[in-house]
């Protein structure tokens, strides 16, 4: 098949739209019309349904689509790998991780890592599903627990636990639980155990409701959980690396805590001597290192 009319087939169906494709092509509506129209002769096959509010790829259409997403993945891993044998840190690099530890952990650093490489774009990807980076739907990614993907060259960065939380100024109108049985006093402020999240985060909230507590919310993410916590709702489930994030955050209950969550970082066997990629790997490590002297600097460890 012409590779000009899978490129041009690639970037219609991802738009939706023979206009938007071409814009992006810098090719007119007619030219790219003409290109599609070519391939379907060619393949003797309807790759689009036409209507009003633009085009549906045909069942057709789907696998040419999923052939050509495949290519475009491909040829984007070649590409990063040429770039990469210069020596310079510099062009995008497509992290992904959980939004919590992007929101609360990691963009917060990122400054430092700007500051050292101004030529670096960061892409992150916040998304509790797992991307596929052997396919490279990301460059590099930080999971709460070992990727189970072939070819990818894994570290472990840390181990965290979920904790529980409550504001200074909670404390200020609300007396401190003592016990678990003090949870029917007060509201709880979690993850739910239906959310996406780590195991041992829901398993930490099923047994906290054994203790009924006065009252719930639940939100998808530990970001608004957080948020919850900070504006007094109560009592938060919480990664413990928010408390050195956050000042105003007191731990209560201490002897109550999840098992260990390990964190890893991976990336593709491919991307072995990717320099932006060692960039972020080093940075992430010495972060983690001046977190844990931070730490027991304040002894807290």
């Amino acid at each position: 098949m012409d590779w000009d009319k899978l490129r041009i087939f690639h970037a219609v169906a991802d738009a939706g739209s023979l206009t938007h494709a071409g814009d992006k092509l810098n090719l007119s509506q007619s030219a790219v019309s003409r290109q599609i129209r070519a391939l379907e002769e060619a393949l003797d096959a309807t790759l689009f349904h036409r209507h009003a509010r633009g085009l549906i790829l045909t069942e057709q259409g789907e696998l040419l689509f999923d052939a050509t997403s495949s290519m475009s993945k491909r040829l984007d891993a070649a590409a990063a790998r040429i770039r990469d044998s210069e020596d310079e840190v510099f062009g995008e690099l497509r992290v992904t991780t959980t939004f919590g530890f992007g929101t609360l952990w990691l963009a917060p650093r990122l400054p430092k890592l700007y500051q050292k490489y101004p030529d670096l774009k960061i892409d992150l990807m916040l998304e509790e599903r797992v991307l596929d980076l052997p396919m490279r739907e990301a460059d590099v990614a930080i999971r709460m627990k070992e990727p189970s993907q072939a070819d990818l060259i894994r570290k472990r960065l840390m181990t965290i636990q979920m904790q529980l939380f409550v504001s200074a100024g909670y404390l200020k109108t609300h007396d401190a639980p003592l016990t678990p049985a003090d949870f029917s006093q007060h509201r709880l402020i979690c993850q739910s155990t239906t959310a996406a999240q780590v195991g041992a985060g829901a398993s930490l909230v099923v047994q906290l409701m054994e203790n009924a507590p006065a009252s719930l919310l639940t939100v998808n993410n530990y970001f608004g959980v957080l948020q919850g916590v900070l504006h007094n709702l109560g009592i938060g489930v919480l990664p413990d690396y928010v408390a050195q994030e956050v000042p105003d955050l007191v731990r209560v209950l201490p002897e109550i805590e999840s098992s260990d969550v390990p964190v890893y970082l991976a990336y593709p066997e491919e991307l072995r001597h990717s320099q932006r990629i060692a960039a972020f790997r080093d940075f992430v490590q010495e972060e983690i290192i001046a977190s844990r002297k931070q730490l027991k600097m304040q002894g807290k460890t």
